[in-house]
């Protein structure tokens, strides 16, 4: 993995939650995908399941928000990047995340963890 690499990722992510359907996430996940929606979280594992996931995470294709992302390291095959999302009307909801991606040998991810993060979202224990 490289910079240019995890920029091309993130930039077909953004574009697969823009399109309809899920078809577009075997392009960017290897069949075997284990993700973590937070750090806490069960991973959720496969395409089939991520599918299922995924559509049910969005609204919808066409949920209107502003997407930018800052790289903030590479290192082997595992990328770092925080991801500033501004959900518009009638969601208006900001989420800042950090993603840590890996890749596998065919540019596919293969392990996706996000620690989403919220305005209303408590940081202290027990809150």
């Amino acid at each position: 993995m490289d910079r240019g690499w995890l920029e091309r990722w993130i930039d077909a992510y953004e574009r697969a939650w823009r399109t309809q359907g899920t078809d577009s996430l075997a392009e960017l996940f290897a069949a075997e995908i284990e993700y973590l929606p937070g750090p806490f979280e069960q991973p959720i594992r496969g395409l089939d399941a991520l599918a299922g996931f995924w559509e049910a995470e969005r609204q919808s294709h066409e949920e209107r928000f502003s997407f930018a992302y800052e790289i903030l390291a590479v290192e082997g095959s595992r990328g770092v990047a925080r991801i500033d999302v501004r959900y518009q009307a009638p969601r208006d909801q900001r989420y800042l995340d950090l993603w840590i991606v890996e890749s596998d040998d065919d540019g596919k991810c293969r392990h996706f963890e996000e620690w989403p993060f919220w305005p209303e979202q408590s940081r202290a224990a027990g809150d």
